[in-house]
């Protein structure tokens, strides 16, 4: 059987790449994800897609994609790619959203266990991520 491409207009569709979201979906804890993760893909693939991630992140805190590629060692060409999917797709942006929100609860349970004058402190750290 010849091997097939995903396309823009099918790769939703395709069964293979249905059949990988689902196995994500079967993922509960953050070990199950990493273990997953290792398993299909190469140490560099992994690394390629930490980079990314860490690209969109500093774009989206208004970084130039020149400072950008020299702060994470992204090839320029990676770096554009990652602004355009920021400009016209939607994964990054709700990644990084349900990240900052993540921390945002986060650094609000380190303010709840805080007492006394030490709670402006714990404020302020929450207000970063908000």
């Amino acid at each position: 059987m010849a091997k097939r491409a995903f396309t823009e207009g099918s790769w939703r569709r395709d069964p293979l790449f249905r059949a990988l979201v689902h196995a994500f979906m079967t993922c509960r804890q953050e070990k199950e994800y990493e273990d997953f993760l290792r398993d299909i893909a190469t140490l560099s693939e992994l690394q390629a897609f930490g980079e990314r991630l860490e690209c969109a992140k500093l774009l989206v805190q208004g970084h130039t994609q020149r400072e950008v590629a020299e702060k994470t060692g992204a090839s320029t060409t990676t770096v554009n790619r990652v602004a355009q999917f920021l400009a016209n797709g939607s994964g990054y942006r709700a990644v990084l959203k349900g990240e900052r929100c993540r921390e945002a609860g986060e650094a609000k349970k380190q303010m709840e266990t805080v007492e006394g004058g030490k709670g402006r402190k714990a404020g302020s750290l929450l207000r970063k991520y908000l």
